[in-house]
């Protein structure tokens, strides 16, 4: 039941959280830009397009393995739908990367496709409409299909070419907006100014397209971390996105900004003061903007600050006034629970005792080693997500 010829198309390296069920197709390789200062994937890697014919090819093998499994599933006497039986055949018999990946891709269901890599847009606005129309004639029952892509790269389209693009077959817009102050844009070498980043927002939501905007706590670290939280809502209270998703800062050796931290050109806000400038953020949102918020990364320590603007606005800030009452013996614990993937709420310190205790005598032996191994113990632990 093995096919013979073991068909593999292209996919890139990464993926937002939330298109973790989708089927992901590569479009371009790597980022056109590739400077910006905290972000560690495509470094060392050179940018490059793919032709129109490389992009159908790849779609059209991604069909023929969809249908190959289809009828692998009618051979397992599964009828066509693809059930765990199914799954567990193809992941036990040395099928390939990509027959895997969409098998997995046909058992959850979502009708989702996300295009890879970092910014889609570049592509010529005819090859993009005859990519995206190609995508929907093999795979006519997609519910969704997302990119990522750059707000410098996106403003330079006319409204008509990115109306265009929406018509033919393109749903959603995934842009890292990271700051809305334009001297912290320029210190970590983002290629854009917050003008642009409004310009390509109202396009984008203008063309008839969801968009999230990434948004980046931290980053303007000690020094501006008012004008980052400021700036920032004074920038999506312009563009009004349909998502506004929270990645918090991290600074592993391996990015460019580690070295500025090093040199003490950059201080890292406490998860404390992280918490104060996500408050400030929200608070200089404004009551008539209609984006929700997410927080679904672990790299943020406040999960729960997530919901639908305005209503949800004061709940998104309870949610902060809960964690900054905690006693800070309270805070450390959560902390570090947070990291180490055993809380997601702060409501989570009560609900076990012996975890809460097991953090507790942690926090007690750390600290017998020195007034930094806690602080250094969990910037290991969340720096393993970047």
């Amino acid at each position: 039941m093995i096919p013979e010829s073991n068909l593999t198309f292209e996919q890139g390296p990464i993926r937002p959280p939330n298109e973790a069920r989708s089927l992901l197709l590569r479009v371009t390789r790597n980022c056109p830009w590739n400077q910006c200062m905290f972000c560690p994937v495509y470094k060392g890697q050179k940018f490059s397009l793919r032709t129109v014919e490389e992009i159908k090819k790849d779609i059209q093998t991604a069909r023929d393995i969809a249908d190959d499994i289809k009828a692998l599933s009618w051979k397992l006497g599964e009828r066509g739908l693809i059930t765990n039986s199914v799954i567990g055949f193809i992941l036990n018999n040395n099928y390939s990367y990509s027959y895997q990946s969409v098998a997995m891709w046909l058992y959850y269901g979502t009708g989702e496709c996300f295009l890879q890599d970092a910014d889609n847009f570049i592509i010529k606005t005819r090859d993009f409409v005859e990519i995206l129309r190609f995508l929907r004639e093999k795979f006519p029952d997609l519910k969704r299909v997302t990119t990522y892509s750059r707000s410098r790269t996106v403003s330079r389209k006319s409204l008509s070419e990115i109306k265009e693009i929406k018509e033919a077959g393109l749903d959603r817009v995934h842009i890292g907006l990271e700051s809305g102050c334009d001297q912290i844009l320029k210190f970590v070498k983002k290629g854009v100014t917050a003008d642009r980043h409004i310009d390509a927002g109202k396009k984008v939501v203008e063309a008839g397209m969801s968009l999230s905007e990434y948004i980046m706590p931290g980053l303007g670290g000690e020094a501006m971390w008012k004008e980052h939280a400021v700036e920032t809502a004074r920038v999506l209270n312009q563009i009004n996105p349909h998502y506004i998703r929270l990645r918090s800062l991290r600074v592993p050796v391996h990015v460019p900004l580690y070295q500025k931290l090093v040199n003490g050109e950059f201080k890292m806000l406490t998860d404390d003061q992280v918490v104060e400038e996500i408050k400030l953020f929200i608070e200089t949102l404004d009551n008539n903007i209609t984006s929700t918020i997410t927080s679904d990364h672990i790299m943020n320590l406040l999960e729960e600050v997530k919901g639908k603007l305005p209503e949800d606005k004061e709940n998104m800030l309870y949610v902060i006034k809960k964690y900054q009452d905690l006693s800070e013996s309270e805070r450390l614990i959560y902390r570090i629970g947070r990291r180490g993937g055993a809380y997601s709420s702060t409501d989570d310190l009560y609900r076990d005792q012996s975890t809460y205790d097991k953090i507790n005598r942690l926090v007690s032996d750390l600290s017998s080693k020195g007034p930094d191994e806690i602080e250094h113990f969990i910037n290991e632990m969340a720096d393993r997500y970047v």
